[in-house]
């Protein structure tokens, strides 16, 4: 059963390491929740360790630099993993050719320019999607405008020609602010709709957690054995899916893209429709909480 708890507090002296979203969990996308920050900086102040774990389709440099940007302090944060840095490392390796299309947004280029250091090689040449051998998707080009309903020829043009579609960033949908943006995880999952072949590296998915135990361990200090690690955020087909499948606890942030599901208090999620929610899902968080405290 899955148990309700009002702070992390409550829970952090079970576990070395947490593998924490960011999107609905620290930020809403434009400004850092103070709660979230002052349990991140407690939890490492009692000698946690916290990886940042996102499936924004940029290198984790460059995330890192708009956290900055936005406010949230180094001290709440010791490594950052970003589903760009798995797909880049698969897109490098050939995984869908080396003329590719990509689709997404022009704020997206450093995908293809900023290569973390540890990958090895260079970037596939962008081109047409007449003259490509796969797709690179890192999202919509416009997602305050556009839905997946506008990639629909594209995509059935890249069907019928075969070609395979790298998801540099498998969430749905994301909340900025008050709205709610489709995702490169939406064109990826409308093509597989259709018969097209996706590839995904974020969460769910294995080598995001490869990365991160990879980077953890490397930064000194051991890996935590896996009941030692949490991991924390509020995509249930995500976070929750993505930490159990790897064996690790998991910690629902029910405020975040559910919260409407669960009451009209976004801080005390409504048990009894808690526990229904996740039974249609056929899901078992180790735990849930409002917002990140």
């Amino acid at each position: 059963m899955t148990q309700v708890i009002d702070r992390l507090a409550e829970i952090a002296p079970r576990y070395e390491a947490l593998f924490c979203d960011l999107w609905g969990c620290l930020h809403n996308g434009i400004a850092p929740y103070a709660a979230a920050v002052a349990a991140l900086q407690a939890f490492r102040a009692g000698g946690g360790r916290v990886v940042l774990m996102t499936n924004a389709p940029r290198p984790a440099s460059v995330i890192a630099t708009h956290l900055d940007r936005m406010g949230v302090p180094r001290s709440a944060w010791d490594l950052l993993v970003s589903s760009g840095d798995a797909a880049q490392a698969a897109m490098v390796a050939g995984a869908v050719g080396r003329r590719v299309h990509h689709i997404g947004a022009a704020k997206d280029a450093s995908f293809f320019t900023d290569l973390a250091p540890w990958i090895a090689g260079t970037a596939p040449l962008r081109v047409p999607l007449e003259e490509a051998e796969g797709i690179v998707c890192t999202g919509l080009a416009d997602d305050l405008t556009e839905t997946p309903e506008d990639y629909r020829g594209r995509l059935i043009l890249a069907r019928e020609r075969g070609l395979r579609l790298l998801c540099a960033n498998p969430d749905i949908v994301v909340d900025y602010g008050d709205r709610r943006l489709y995702c490169a995880g939406a064109l990826a999952e409308a093509y597989a709709a259709m018969g097209g072949e996706s590839l995904y590296f974020g969460k769910p998915h294995p080598p995001i957690y490869d990365l991160a135990r990879r980077r953890l361990a490397a930064a000194g200090g051991g890996l935590p054995a896996d009941d030692r690690i949490l991991a924390v955020g509020d995509g249930i087909a995500t976070d929750v899916a993505g930490g159990m499948a790897e064996g690790l606890d998991s910690l629902f942030v029910t405020g975040g893209l559910a919260a409407e599901a669960f009451g009209p208090d976004p801080e005390h999620p409504d048990p009894a429709r808690l526990r229904d929610w996740l039974a249609a899902r056929e899901m078992t968080p180790t735990a849930a909480i409002g917002r990140l405290r």
